[in-house]
């Protein structure tokens, strides 16, 4: 079975929804991610603000960082091999990465959103 393993760049929660602007791509690779572990792929993923240490053990992103800096993050790597950057892959991607039969299409309609902090002004984001 290959590994996927996402790194992010530092976000404040992973679901897309921080603040006053809704990241629809990061909405549906959430529930992409979510789907594909439930489907039994070795997937995973790693936030820059929350999992430091694993950006620190990989010497392929270490040098991606040191070669592009947080700003070409997301990056993506199957086995170790890096496979995009810069945008988070589609579900279509995934399957293929994971040598799976290509994934019905998830599309998620956004909601308002009043922040991760449910419209509170304490700057938590």
């Amino acid at each position: 079975m290959v590994s996927i393993r996402v790194f992010e760049p530092a976000l404040c929660c992973n679901t897309g929804v921080c603040g006053e602007d809704v990241d629809q791509a990061l909405v549906e690779f959430t529930a992409n991610l979510d789907s594909f572990k439930e489907q039994g792929v070795d997937i995973a993923r790693h936030n820059l603000a929350n999992d430091p240490d694993a950006f620190v053990r990989n010497p392929v992103v270490m040098n991606f960082l040191t070669a592009t800096g947080s700003e070409g993050l997301p990056l993506v790597l199957v086995d170790g091999v890096t496979v995009l950057t810069g945008r988070y892959p589609t579900s279509e991607m995934l399957s293929r990465y994971a040598g799976l039969a290509p994934a019905p299409t998830l599309t998620l309609t956004p909601v308002a959103s009043q922040g991760c902090c449910g419209g509170a002004t304490s700057n938590c984001c």
